[in-house]
């Protein structure tokens, strides 16, 4: 969790709320023309001219979103950011600011929040946005980060979930399943080490998995590229909860239905190595894995060989009429029902 635990740690209270506030953001300073007035007074002033303004918010809250016996303070404050700017890019847009909100326990000293601010840090410079404000309290029960992301795009650009239409094609960004697979390998390390404190995990075969779970990178990429190529995608959302989940907010948001290929969905060779020997489906993972921030959109049919052979981009299915329903078609040509097994926050974890 805190990587310098061997050095002396100041205390929350010997800052105070505003204290510690200005002694985290005193390195944030502001990079766009758009951010008129960042942090420093009651509220942040933005200037977007003619665009039009985009906001998601995330909460993460230890214990249900991340667990800090192998989660970096730096990686969550970084990893935070990206749940949140690739919120922005489903939307076809250009992420441009943040607020960052968290709520902390004390037994976490000032130099832990360091770490976390500098992820933070890290990740604002690496996708130039802004860090405009936020708040902070106290908490009875570890630490909650919430994040705001704003962003910016012309009105014509924006891309919603509800605009696909029957026969448009199912496209996916990069590659699925290896951020679950890396949150199965730290915990099996955990469980090692709790019954081992001496132990010492050879993590290197599973460098990639590892890095996808704890510091995922948003595709701030996509938008740019699908503007050079001429293509805009009819709908989009990103991979959040599993692929599953996110082709049956598709169909519902645009009342159609679709089939999704097997044999398309694209895999990393280390994943298909790991479900081997964890003795899981590798197919499963990808539909109701999570957390690979990818972005899934559809396109017309007529921009297929603008996108052929892209390497960022994988057809995977198509949509259909809305009575056809929604399935993944297997390998041996089955149609099977698609069901949402994504992720669920709400679920209790003591069952």
């Amino acid at each position: 969790m805190f990587e310098n635990s061997q050095e002396s740690k100041t205390n929350l209270s010997e800052l105070g709320e505003f204290g510690l506030i200005d002694h985290l953001t005193n390195g944030f300073s502001p990079k766009l023309e758009s951010t008129i007035k960042a942090i420093g007074d009651d509220a942040a002033v933005l200037n977007f001219e003619n665009k039009q303004t985009l906001v998601s918010t995330d909460l993460l809250v230890e214990g249900v979103h991340f667990d800090l016996a192998y989660m970096p303070l730096k990686h969550l404050g970084y990893k935070a950011v990206m749940v949140n700017l690739s919120d922005i890019y489903a939307m076809n847009a250009t992420a441009t600011q943040i607020t960052v909100s968290f709520a902390v326990s004390n037994r976490f000293p000032v130099e832990a929040l360091e770490e976390l601010y500098a992820g933070i840090q890290l990740a604002a410079k690496m996708y130039n946005v802004d860090v405009i404000g936020g708040d902070t309290t106290s908490s009875t029960s570890g630490l909650m980060i919430s994040i705001t992301a704003l962003g910016m795009a012309e009105k014509e650009e924006i891309v919603y979930r509800d605009g696909a239409k029957a026969n448009d094609l199912l496209v996916l960004t990069g590659d699925l399943g290896a951020a679950y697979m890396g949150l199965q390998v730290l915990e099996r390390e955990k469980e090692v080490f709790k019954a081992n404190p001496n132990s010492q995990p050879d993590l290197d075969q599973y460098t990639y998995l590892i890095e996808r779970q704890l510091k995922p990178e948003a595709r701030k990429d996509i938008p740019p590229l699908l503007k050079d190529l001429d293509v805009l995608p009819t709908s989009m959302i990103d991979i959040s909860d599993g692929l599953s989940s996110e082709v049956i907010h598709l169909c519902k948001s645009s009342k159609l239905g679709a089939n999704l290929f097997e044999e398309k969905i694209p895999l990393d060779p280390a994943v298909i190595s790991v479900c081997e020997e964890f003795e899981i489906d590798s197919t499963m993972i990808a539909l109701s894995g999570g957390e690979d921030y990818e972005l899934l959109f559809t396109i017309s049919q007529d921009d297929f060989d603008k996108i052929k052979g892209n390497p960022h981009l994988t057809v995977i299915g198509h949509m259909t009429e809305e009575n056809e329903g929604m399935h993944l078609v297997t390998r041996a040509n089955q149609k099977l029902p698609l069901i949402a097994r994504g992720w669920n926050s709400m679920e209790n974890k003591e069952d």
